[in-house]
């Protein structure tokens, strides 16, 4: 379950979506987001899948590697659906009890379900595509007119970066701090949920261990190389926009449009 998490992961590849320019995936990924709200209805989230579909075939990710991220929210999508199955108003469709699933509940649970999927799918694509220095660069290049205010546009650019990093190391701790307890006698699937939360302990205790470790190294590491932020800081391959960047940017406003107006004049359910 651990090694399935592929967000924060890259996954090296000669592929269109690996050539892009990092802050033209990051403004689609975070427009591609925004999409899955706009609207509940079905030819929205029709597009939203072809975009999704396309961009998956585009990036040369197997797409089981890509979908195996989706194990780790299976509770969180079931959560969200009895949710908006039982507290949406609307029209009955049955009665458990006290507890009644509506028609507006049961759209909006599976509403819901598709956008958390597609949302997963889409953010995983990005990191999996990027490496976590293109994204800080990318990150740092688009808040840069935060500067004129005083916001340290660098350094959280840098956290946010290194955050990502850690997220594939972290995960392989885990892993083999489970394994090593498993090999001493630990139960981790036997037991109510109570055992199971306290049957975590020993393996939340030493990763917290190795992950204060892991960032007192990097700390004196970047010291040691005196690192003083992004002061008069210059890149090795810095940022520069192509045509097919003009071109990804020109089908993401197609989308976006296209999304809207399907969105706002057909309707089905």
């Amino acid at each position: 379950m651990i090694r399935e998490i592929t967000i924060g992961q890259y996954y090296q590849a000669d592929s269109v979506l690996h050539r892009l320019d990092p802050r033209v995936k990051l403004i689609a990924t975070i427009v591609y987001i925004v999409s899955l709200f706009l609207y509940r209805e079905p030819v929205p989230f029709l597009l939203a899948g072809i975009f999704l579909a396309v961009c998956v075939l585009l990036s040369k990710v197997p797409f089981f590697y890509i979908v195996r991220g989706l194990k780790t929210i299976v509770i969180l999508m079931l959560i969200t659906a009895v949710f908006n199955m039982f507290l949406t108003p609307g029209e009955t469709l049955m009665t458990f009890w006290k507890l009644t699933i509506t028609k507006e509940g049961l759209k909006a649970a599976v509403y819901m379900a598709i956008r958390l999927v597609m949302l997963i799918i889409g953010s995983s694509l990005m990191t999996l595509t990027t490496t976590p220095t293109q994204l800080t660069d990318a990150m740092e290049q688009l808040l840069r007119p935060l500067q004129k205010i005083k916001v340290p546009v660098h350094e959280i650019s840098m956290m946010m970066s290194i955050a990502l990093r850690f997220i594939p190391i972290l995960l392989e701790e885990t892993d083999k701090i489970m394994k090593a307890q498993m090999a001493r006698g630990a139960d981790f699937e036997s037991g109510n949920v109570i055992k199971r939360i306290k049957a975590m302990v020993p393996i939340l205790v030493p990763l917290f261990i190795s992950a204060f470790r892991r960032a007192n190294d990097l700390a004196m590491a970047m010291e040691a190389r005196c690192y003083q932020g992004g002061v008069g800081r210059t890149k090795m391959k810095p940022l520069k926009y192509h045509l097919r960047d003009t071109a990804s940017y020109l089908v993401l406003i197609a989308y976006l449009v296209l999304v809207i107006v399907t969105g706002k004049f057909i309707t089905f359910l």
